[in-house]
């Protein structure tokens, strides 16, 4: 039976149940590394930064309602703590190629490499059209939880998107990556 994010950190809180708090690490850990890393540019810093957010979480809730998602809190809690991150140093390094599941090496290899791709044009973007596309896209989030994260009105998460991908086709096409166009 799939449990929701919310009822198993409410479990954790109210009966101190460690595997429902291990279980929220598991599901958004990787998701949460990858957003702190498009802020901070550090994968080493970021899973840093990721585990301050679980740390704070499983601290108590300080403001989580449930008006928002357990994941949108997060969230939150992940991007405060890289912007106070930012305040006191920048570093980079690049995100690692994505992992495979039995493909063969050639197909293996063709998937790494637009995965870089687009995460060099996506590193080339503005901050708030990376995040947002970051939220929509990789990490699934609603418009309406993503604004949450950003603290965006609905209008301006539109707006961004809207322009985020453009500006991202853009960048993919001055890096030479090539699309069927369908229709």
């Amino acid at each position: 039976m799939f449990e929701t994010d919310e009822t198993l950190y409410r479990r954790y809180l109210t009966e101190h149940k460690e595997e429902d708090f291990r279980i929220l690490l598991e599901r958004h850990r990787e998701s949460l590394t990858l957003f702190l890393c498009s802020y901070v540019r550090s994968l080493e810093d970021a899973e840093e930064l990721m585990l301050d957010a679980y740390a704070a979480a499983a601290a108590g809730p300080t403001v989580f309602s449930g008006r928002s998602s357990f994941k949108t809190w997060l969230f939150s809690i992940g991007k405060k703590l890289a912007l106070m991150h930012l305040r006191k140093a920048r570093t980079s390094v690049p995100l690692p190629p994505a992992e495979t599941d039995g493909e063969t090496a050639e197909l293996a290899l063709l998937r790494d490499e637009r995965d870089r791709t687009l995460y060099r044009a996506l590193d080339r973007l503005n901050g708030d059209y990376r995040q947002i596309l970051i939220l929509l896209y990789f990490e699934r989030m609603s418009h309406e939880e993503a604004g949450r994260v950003m603290r965006k009105t609905r209008k301006q998460i539109y707006n961004l998107a809207e322009r985020g991908r453009k500006a991202l086709k853009e960048e993919l096409e001055r890096m030479g990556f090539e699309y069927a166009r369908y229709g």
